[in-house]
């Protein structure tokens, strides 16, 4: 019989190589493998759960961050703690949002990152009203990045020579709003002290300057044209204007991208810096670094901390580390590589890849949790990582991949909610109609990052109503119309 039976399927599948085993006792025998399987599968799943249970915030965890959040607010703002503050608040000289009659033409820079654009921007009023664009991206070098202030502000100049050149606008003088998404501090609209450089930027001799000044500097060393320097911005702020431009209720400005910061209207008595108590001003709060003083240590875990000590700039930024894009892949890459020093994942097998960092890049995050994507599309990113997965590794790999977007998506919702809160109790109101301005790549293309900050945000907010208006191309469009906001208003005062 046997040999019959192989011999038949043989016959019928000449390109498969068959062996035949004889069990001894598989009823028996059997049964206990499947258990023994089944204890080693309960035992990996329990221990992977007592190391992922620490990045699961409760509701009460969550009211503590946004109480936190607030406590650091209000030291950000009082000139006595101002000093020792860790948020900030920042004054922008940002005092009105746009109101329709703005118009002419613009120049805005947008720096931000490891892209750099130049654009003219049109905004028109009237039966016309609206806001037409054109722009040209530029990439910044790593070698200028991290050269020397003059090397990299020539860089910049240079890219403003050429987009006036395609434009066909050399030698035209024209008011220029300049978005600069690193921590300022503001004296006024148009003048920005670095504090710090940020998202890998390195660049000598900025730190402690006036980024106007240098730029001037730059462009005086090319004596091709010049420049009116009404604004410099930052891109929370920018954002928060692009959307106010649409809707008179945004009163708030929020990026989540490679990293992450928030801005609002703060009423001017609130803002000790600045002398004057009429009216409101837009404050930039700088909310990356909260925890830096040591308030978020109770829920920060031992992968942000080895993220924290391997990155440009350990022990700052924290909040920024658990939450924006530049670091939630890294994240996830030191929680695989502790499943597979633990023989949980990947049959206790590191890769190579696996070891080195920054590979896995928040983008995979975003793919991984897509719901249209099938396992098999998930394993061949991991392949692409050099790891050899099954269908289980894949499905742990999105496992962690949503514990860790979740968490980042709450700690941004219970910041929000400490934010609006404010507001609503600087007013007197019992409750709050507001929309926040949102952009940055991870909250655009993450599948869930959005839905659960803002479930976040009512369930720690219920006095409010937030609306979330994402911006379109919030941070050059933006810094042209306070440029126009600031020549509006320069204009009356002339007259």
């Amino acid at each position: 019989f046997a040999r019959r039976l192989h011999k038949t399927v043989r016959k019928l599948l000449p390109d498969c190589e068959i062996r035949f085993i004889r069990s001894e006792d598989g009823s028996g025998k059997g049964a206990a493998m499947v258990t023994a399987v089944a204890y080693r599968l309960a035992a990996q799943h329990k221990a992977r759960q007592k190391i992922l249970e620490p990045l699961k915030l409760s509701h009460e965890q969550l009211l503590e961050v946004k109480a936190r959040m607030r406590m650091e607010m209000e030291k950000g703002l009082g000139k006595e703690t101002h000093a020792e503050a860790t948020v900030k608040m920042l004054p922008t000289y940002v005092c009105s949002t746009p109101d329709g009659t703005e118009k002419g033409d613009f120049l805005a820079l947008d720096l931000g990152g490891t892209n750099f654009r130049v654009l003219l921007v049109r905004v028109r009023n009237g039966m016309r009203r609206g806001v037409e664009m054109h722009n040209k991206i530029y990439s910044i070098p790593v070698e200028i990045m991290q050269g020397t202030g003059e090397e990299l502000f020539d860089h910049i100049v240079y890219c403003i020579s050429d987009f006036l050149e395609y434009m066909g606008m050399k030698g035209v003088s024209l008011p220029l709003g300049f978005t600069f998404s690193f921590p300022c501090q503001q004296n006024n609209l148009d003048e920005g002290i670095l504090l710090k450089w940020t998202k890998g930027f390195k660049a000598t001799g900025c730190e402690g300057e006036d980024v106007v000044g240098l730029l001037k500097d730059a462009i005086h060393r090319r004596e091709e044209f010049d420049l009116d320097v009404v604004a410099v911005v930052n891109d929370t702020v920018g954002t928060m204007m692009t959307c106010g431009y649409e809707d008179p209720y945004c009163e708030v400005g929020l990026i989540v991208g490679t990293g992450s910061n928030a801005c609002y209207m703060e009423e001017m008595r609130n803002v000790e810096l600045v002398e004057g108590d009429e009216g409101r001003m837009c404050v930039n709060m700088e909310w990356g670094a909260f925890g830096d003083s040591g308030c978020l240590d109770d829920i920060r875990t031992e992968f942000d901390v080895a993220v924290d000590e391997l990155s440009l700039n350990p022990g700052k930024q924290r909040f920024e580390k658990m939450i924006s894009g530049m670091y939630l892949g890294e994240i996830v890459r030191n929680i695989l590589m502790d499943f597979t020093k633990r023989g949980l994942l990947f049959r206790g097998r590191i890769s190579e890849r696996l070891k080195t960092r920054g590979i896995f890049e928040t983008k995979f995050l975003s793919q991984i949790e897509s719901d249209r994507l099938a396992l098999l599309q998930v394993r061949s990113i991991l392949q692409h990582l050099g790891l050899e997965s099954t269908c289980d590794d894949s499905i742990i790999v999105k496992e962690v991949c949503a514990v860790v977007a979740r968490r980042a998506a709450q700690l941004c919702g219970a910041g929000m909610a400490a934010v609006v809160d404010k507001i609503r109790e600087n007013r007197g109101l019992d409750f709050l109609k507001i929309t926040v301005g949102v952009d940055g790549t991870l909250y655009k293309l993450h599948p869930h990052f959005s839905t659960v900050m803002q479930e976040t945000v009512k369930q720690l907010s219920p006095k409010c109503e937030v609306t979330f208006l994402q911006s379109e191309d919030g941070s050059g469009k933006g810094a042209a119309l306070i440029t126009a906001v600031a020549c509006r208003i320069r204009e009356a005062g002339q007259r």
